[in-house]
């Protein structure tokens, strides 16, 4: 099959792709159409289906694999497909992990190294937390490593999660060597909990959409409760230690406009803030770079409020 990420304008479509989303729509002169979006393992594109009526278009729904045929366009900057006609398929047409996002990393190989930083914690009540969540919660292991770390922005693949989690662990185990003050079993715990409501807030691929849970409380309350249910089987556990955790989590955005309920108060808060950031945006920026075939600016993005450009190599 031809990959989404290898399209551009111009090129002839015909392959069996993901329906990622199926919405109704009406133009300006109240001629219905379809908007789509197609997935596969590389990622997605917009598809517009411009004569809904048309013979050669089966019926099919949202999360149907369908066989395209179109057009590749763009359309102010962005790649698009003119659909002509689709099919649905059957199972035995394709291979659903030809269709699912995928970090590049192996998956057994980073929670292996996750677990080696759990495994290095001195204090004994957080490493009982961590042990609780990460190897006796065998669900929740389940999901965190199947999980995307985000809908869309950066690390929205399968094992996104994981990999954004290691990212900063790395990253805070980095400051923990420069900055003695750090309390290191503290930060460490708080990077690998930091983002762990995300197994509720989104679904799991191929949907990888917010749940109900997610949509009214969001990842980092969830987090922070998933915290608190496993602290409160552990005996004795120190009341200011499981604060200051629950703290690191619940400020981990860093600013009330970022969706943190709290602002850092103890460095601890700040160094996790500094490095989720830091992952998060040096991923999308990786993303962009992977999914842009421009050589020079690529133009504005409003991530970075920004025209953005491919750093030279000369």
């Amino acid at each position: 099959m031809k990959y989404i990420k290898d399209y551009k304008d111009g090129d002839r479509v015909f392959d069996i792709y993901l329906c990622k989303h199926k919405q109704s729509a009406v133009t300006k002169n109240g001629k219905p159409y379809e908007n789509l979006i197609l997935q596969d393992k590389t990622g997605t594109i917009d598809a517009k289906i411009w004569d809904p009526n048309n013979a050669g278009i089966a019926e099919f729904d949202t999360l149907d694999y369908i066989e395209v045929y179109g057009d590749i366009t763009s359309f102010q900057g962005a790649l698009q497909v003119n659909v002509k006609r689709i099919r649905k398929c059957q199972e035995e047409e394709f291979d659903p992990s030809d269709y699912l996002p995928i970090s590049k990393f192996d998956i057994e190989d980073m929670f292996t190294e996750l677990l080696g930083f759990i495994n290095k914690l001195e204090n004994k009540y957080l490493k009982q937390l961590l042990q609780a969540l990460f190897v006796e919660d065998v669900e929740f292991v389940s999901l965190f490593k199947k999980s995307s770390a985000a809908k869309t922005v950066h690390h929205g693949f399968v094992g996104g999660l994981l990999q954004h989690t290691l990212g900063v662990t790395r990253m805070c185990e980095y400051y923990c060597r420069e900055y003695p003050l750090l309390n290191r079993d503290l930060l460490i715990s708080a990077a690998i909990c930091h983002d762990i409501g995300k197994v509720r807030e989104i679904s799991l691929f191929p949907r990888n959409d917010y749940t109900d849970e997610g949509q009214f409380l969001g990842h980092i309350v969830i987090g922070t409760e998933m915290i608190a249910e496993k602290i409160n089987k552990i005996d004795g556990f120190p009341v200011m230690l499981a604060s200051e955790l629950k703290h690191c989590i619940l400020a981990h955005h860093g600013e009330y406009e970022f969706g943190s309920p709290k602002k850092p108060a103890i460095m601890e808060a700040v160094a996790l803030n500094f490095a989720d950031n830091t992952d998060a945006k040096l991923q999308t920026f990786t993303e962009i770079l992977e999914n842009s075939s421009e050589t020079g600016w690529m133009g504005f993005n409003r991530l970075f409020d920004s025209n953005l450009r491919n750093t030279s190599m000369e």
